[in-house]
C-alpha cells in the first residue's frame, strides 16, 4: 500500500491506494484544514491511526460450554511501501520550507517516524504535472483547441490557488518529464495603464509584486480592493459579505452572477492577468503540446475563463500571435490531480527493488 498527499496552504488531503502501475481509485481519502496543525506530521498521525471507538466483542466457547466474552483485537497500521507528497513550496534535497505554511516537511524525517521504506517530496506543480499525465478527456475544459506538430513537444502548467504555481514538462523521447518551479513569484509585468496603476497600488503594500499576489485567491482580493478604493464603486451589501465571509468566493460569485459591476471587473482583470502569464509560460517553456490550466480557482471560474478574456490575453504576443494560437490550453477540471500525481510516483517507488 502506498501514501500519497496533496499539501496546501488552505488544505492538506491524504490518501491510501493499492497503486503499482495503473491509475486506480483511493481506497481512503481524507482532507484536513492546514492551518489547524503545527506540522505534517501530526495530520499524518491522525490519518494514519487506526480509527478509535467501541471495540467489537467476539464470543469464545469454553471448554466448559460456557460463553467467556473477548475483545476483539484492535486494527494494525496499514504497512507502507512508499509515499510522496505535492508541497507548495520549494523542494530542495528532499526537504521543504513551505511558501504559505510554518511548516518544514523532511522526507527521511517522515520516513524514519512512520516507517515508511521510500519517502519522496515533489513541489505541487510537479505532483500536478505527474498527475495531468494520467488524466481523462473528460476531466479537462478546451479553451482553445491548438493545432499542436505531430513530433511531441513540451507542456506547460500554470495553477492558481491559495498561491501560483507553474511548472513545465519536457519530451525525452519516450515519456515526458515534470521540472519544478517557483515561476509564479517573479515579477507581476502590466500591460496596460489599468495595469500599471494596479502595481503602483500593490506596491504600497509589497516590496516585491509577483504573479502570485494577483493570480490568487487573496490577489483577487486585491485586485477588488484596488476597484474598490479607485473607483468607490462597491454595493455595501457585498461589503458586508465580504467582511463575513470568505471573499475571493463572494468576489466570484458576485461577479460569475452579475450582481455587483465591480466583482464583474474584478474578474475580468484577474482572467486577462491569467490569460497574459499562462502565455508567458508558454512562450518561455515553447510549449507546443499545450498549456494546462491547474489550481483551485480555474474551475470555479470555468465560465469566466471560457467568455474569451484569458484566450484574449493569452495570444496577445505581438508577433507570436499566431504561434500562441497553435497551442492547445485546457483547464483541468478534476482536483485530486496533484494527489494523482503523488500516487503515480509512490506507485513507481514501491516497485523498486530495496538495495
Amino acid at each position: 500500500m502506498i501514501l500519497a498527499g496533496d499539501i496546501g496552504g488552505t488544505k492538506t488531503n491524504l490518501a491510501l491506494y493499492e497503486w503499482t502501475t495503473e491509475r486506480v481509485e483511493p481506497l481512503r481519502l481524507e482532507s484536513f484544514p492546514s492551518g489547524d496543525y503545527k506540522s505534517l506530521e501530526d495530520i499524518l498521525v491522525e490519518f494514519l491511526t487506526p480509527p478509535k471507538g467501541p471495540s467489537p466483542i467476539d464470543s469464545v466457547e469454553t471448554e466448559e460450554g460456557n460463553q467467556d466474552e473477548m475483545l476483539a483485537a484492535p486494527a494494525e497500521p496499514a504497512k507502507l511501501t512508499a509515499a510522496c507528497f505535492g508541497i507548495a513550496g520549494p523542494v530542495i534535497d528532499n526537504r521543504c520550507q513551505t511558501t504559505n505554511l510554518p511548516w518544514v516537511i523532511d522526507g527521511r524525517t517522515i520516513a524514519k517516524q512512520f516507517n515508511i521504506p521510500r519517502v519522496q517530496l515533489l513541489n505541487d506543480l510537479e505532483a500536478t504535472a505527474y498527475g495531468l499525465l494520467w488524466l481523462r478527456p473528460d476531466e479537462l475544459e478546451v479553451l482553445n483547441a491548438g493545432n499542436p506538430p505531430k513530433k511531441r513537444q513540451a507542456l506547460a502548467l500554470i495553477a492558481a490557488g491559495t498561491g501560483l504555481g507553474e511548472g513545465i514538462l519536457f519530451w525525452d523521447g519516450k515519456t515526458y518529464h515534470p521540472m519544478p518551479s517557483e515561476g509564479g513569484h517573479t515579477d507581476f509585468a502590466p500591460n496596460n495603464d489599468q495595469e500599471i496603476e494596479l502595481l503602483r497600488y500593490l506596491r504600497t503594500q509589497y516590496l516585491h509584486v509577483s504573479y502570485e499576489r494577483i493570480l490568487s485567491g487573496p490577489g483577487l482580493h486585491a485586485i477588488y480592493e484596488f476597484l474598490r478604493d479607485t473607483k468607490k464603486n462597491e454595493p455595501t451589501w457585498l461589503a458586508e459579505k465580504i467582511r463575513a465571509g470568505n471573499p475571493a468566493a463572494e468576489i466570484s460569485q458576485a461577479g460569475l452572477q452579475g450582481q455587483a459591476e465591480i466583482a464583474k471587473q474584478a474578474l475580468d482583470l484577474f482572467a486577462s492577468i491569467y490569460g497574459a502569464e499562462a502565455g508567458n509560460l508558454a512562450l518561455k517553456a515553447l510549449s507546443l503540446d499545450g498549456v494546462y490550466v491547474g489550481g483551485g480557482i480555474a474551475p470555479k471560474l470555468i465560465t469566466k475563463l471560457q467568455d474569451g478574456t484569458f484566450m484574449k490575453a493569452f495570444l496577445n504576443k505581438g508577433r507570436y500571435k499566431k504561434l500562441m494560437s497553435t497551442m492547445p490550453v485546457k483547464v483541468i477540471m478534476n482536483q485530486q490531480t496533484a494527489l494523482i500525481g503523488a500516487a503515480s510516483v509512490a506507485g513507481a517507488l514501491s516497485i523498486v527493488p530495496t538495495p
